[in-house]
């Protein structure tokens, strides 16, 4: 509350993602609804994120989103999210707990001193590789 208008970024995307994943638990929304309201706090993080790297001539998301970390396929579902076919549930909840756990290693374990998020790089090797599978069975029929 005391930055007014000038919230940062993570903490704004954080606070919509969070707020998607209470409106899911409640069971008070339909799935399209909750769809929506996934995909909007989904492409809000990948514009507002993006956006500060962005120059004068135009780089493509898909660079701009390499160069901090974030996975070329939360790009894509961003870009469906857009300009496609809304996907299923499914994969606008995996991208959210993928996005909100970007947003803990890049910003909130920074503003925690890292003392949350210890993680050895074992772990880390496993959830990256889970993810990868995950990613590749949901990606099959996720856009039909």
């Amino acid at each position: 509350s005391r930055y007014g208008p000038k919230m940062p970024l993570a903490v704004d995307c954080t606070a919509e993602l969070i707020r998607c994943k209470v409106l899911d638990s409640s069971g008070r929304l339909k799935s399209h609804e909750l769809i929506l309201s996934y995909g909007l706090a989904l492409v809000r993080f990948v514009n507002l994120i993006t956006e500060r790297k962005q120059k004068m001539v135009s780089i493509p998301l898909r660079q701009l989103a390499k160069e901090v970390d974030i996975p070329i396929w939360v790009v894509d579902l961003r870009h469906e999210l857009t300009h496609g076919k809304l996907p299923r549930l499914a994969l606008c909840r995996k991208g959210c707990d993928v996005v909100l756990d970007w947003l803990r290693k890049t910003y909130w374990s920074r503003q925690l001193g890292n003392n949350l998020c210890e993680e050895s790089e074992d772990e880390d090797e496993e959830e990256e590789q889970e993810g990868m599978e995950t990613h590749a069975e949901l990606d099959n029929d996720a856009w039909e």
